[in-house]
């Protein structure tokens, strides 16, 4: 599946003039405001229509999260001229359906010609079972759900966070910070269990209890109630709010019937160049896998680089400029509980893993190399490893792995000559 070419497939040049087609943007998150800003500087001077199902400014989502989850922050609209760019908003309009014969959406507003359509309609948060309509339970991933939840904080609830994960530690961080009697429930036995390797995530496991919140593994909810947790071995938990972090899925939905191809997870199947299965029509951000030649296998990458970056990628091949492969260095940050946590790369892949520095310390990380060459590598508190440790991975080239274990050594420094 990794080497496939779905565009290819179904017979889709890969470059030509656009002119003046018109090309219909589907989400106004990230990736879709992205696309619309390349395609000007790519020079398309066409029509360009951008679609957002909310009723906001098309806004950045790290911060809801963060400082617009506490309060320090009035907002993260992103500074973009639309008007400038000539880019025409329609926002609080859902998109539900697709019928390329046609070259048409379907949305309640009526239907939306486009001549070229481009996929950006991110991930949804996947519910809790059973807690759909219980008063407190949250969810955290529009603006809408973090407005709802500033007041939870301050007014300083005993909260219950279900899932251990990117979401669920950033806001048990932002909880704790606020005051708040914290209780992380996770299914696995370890933070971040469906995002890093054991060696990686076990150590984050001590920062829940250094910031005072209560961290819960190999525990498993049984039902939510008003007010309270009942989790499968009879304990009953307090929460005054419930915020469920149990991963995202590709919003894709709408796609069904079009002739898009979609891949078990829900993604849109995308080519190297990010071309669906159907002619005129890309997918970016996180509702698109893509085949990565560096790491042989289909990536679906859910982090707010792959929507800055695959943008550009599209609007070269919708503007008829010479492209290379989309291939990038997956990367993304967090911060949690005191401490600004860095990964890069792929590491599943990878045959060899370098400890470098000790978890107990303020910085450390970890790299994984395969035949030699680092594949990824997760910085804690060490920013100038991750900068390196990416051109590195980037570059291929093949490290000492004893000088790679040295923390005094600069990651570049342990290069093979």
């Amino acid at each position: 599946m990794a080497g496939s070419d779905p565009a290819a497939a179904a017979g889709v040049a890969g470059t030509g003039a656009t002119g003046g087609r018109r090309v219909v943007v589907v989400g106004a998150g990230m990736a879709g405001v992205q696309t619309a800003v390349a395609l000007r500087d790519q020079g398309h001077t066409g029509p360009v229509v951008l679609i957002g199902a909310e009723p906001h400014q098309p806004y950045d989502r790290p911060p809801l999260s963060k400082a617009l989850l506490l309060g320090t922050a009035e907002g993260s609209a992103f500074e973009v001229d639309f008007e400038a760019l000539d880019v025409e908003l329609r926002l609080g309009v859902e998109v539900s359906g697709l019928r390329p014969a046609d070259r048409e959406l379907d949305t309640e507003a009526g239907p939306v010609p486009y001549d070229v359509l481009v996929i950006a309609t991110g991930a949804v948060p996947v519910t809790l079972p059973g807690s759909e309509g219980v008063p407190g339970v949250h969810l955290l991933r529009t603006l809408d759900d973090a407005e709802r939840l500033r007041p939870v904080l301050a007014d300083q609830h005993d909260v219950v966070v279900v899932g251990a994960g990117w979401i669920g530690a950033e806001f048990a961080t932002a909880a704790r910070g606020a005051g708040c009697a914290v209780t992380v429930v996770e299914a696995a036995d370890r933070p971040l269990a469906g995002a890093l390797p054991a060696e990686a995530a076990e150590p984050m496991a001590e920062w829940y209890e250094e910031s005072g919140a209560q961290l819960l593994t190999g525990a498993r909810v049984d039902r939510v109630e008003p007010g309270q947790v009942v989790l499968e071995d009879g304990r009953v938990l307090p929460a005054g709010a419930v915020v469920v972090g149990i991963g995202a899925r590709p919003a894709t939905g709408w796609l069904a019937g079009s002739g898009v191809d979609l891949g078990p997870d829900g993604a849109v199947l995308a080519d190297d160049h990010l071309r669906t299965s159907v002619p005129d029509v890309y997918a970016v951000g996180d509702c698109a896998s893509f085949p990565s030649a560096r790491y042989g296998t289909r990536l679906l990458v859910h982090h707010w680089d792959n929507a800055l970056q695959g943008p550009r990628t599209v609007a070269a091949a919708v503007a008829g400029a010479q492209a290379r492969p989309y291939d990038p260095v997956p990367y993304f940050w967090s911060e949690q509980f005191g401490r600004f946590v860095q990964y890069a790369g792929h590491h599943a892949s990878a045959d060899t893993t370098v400890h470098r520095g000790d978890p107990a310390d303020a910085g450390w990380a970890v790299a994984w190399l395969r035949d030699g060459a680092l594949v990824a590598l997760l910085a804690v508190g060490r920013p100038r490893d991750l900068a390196q440790g990416r051109r590195l991975i980037e570059s291929g080239e093949p490290l000492d792995p004893a000088l790679v274990a040295d923390a005094s050594v600069p990651l570049k420094s342990a290069v093979l000559t």
